[in-house]
């Protein structure tokens, strides 16, 4: 995560900063709370869903990719896709972020 920031710190403000946006958000899995990864799994509902997976830029900045594509996928596919994520790597964390207005602001490039 951010330099000097547990992985588990990061997740609790983002719900925060959800709670205070009016954008309900929840912590599906819980991974190590100090250098777990972390999935957003972002649903906008009728426009799909869309799971972006933690990454560094090579400037070492935070930075997202999408792990489901470049188009949103179904609820199932996106469960799909992070089930066998999980199974490769039991420290992961799950954010589930329901945006159906597109509000929430990811900190960090999408790559």
């Amino acid at each position: 995560m951010v330099m000097g920031l547990t992985t588990g710190l990061w997740v609790s403000a983002q719900i925060r900063l959800c709670d205070r946006a009016f954008i309900p958000a929840a912590v599906v899995r819980r991974g190590d709370p100090d250098v777990g990864t972390v999935l957003l799994k972002i649903n906008r509902f009728e426009a799909g869903v869309t799971v972006f997976t933690q990454t560094s830029t090579l400037g070492d900045e935070p930075a997202w990719s999408r792990g489901t594509g470049p188009a949103p996928v179904t609820e199932a596919e996106a469960d799909a896709y992070i089930a066998r994520q999980v199974a490769r790597d039991p420290d992961l964390w799950v954010l589930e972020i329901e945006d159906r207005k597109g509000e929430y602001k990811m900190i960090g490039k999408i790559v």
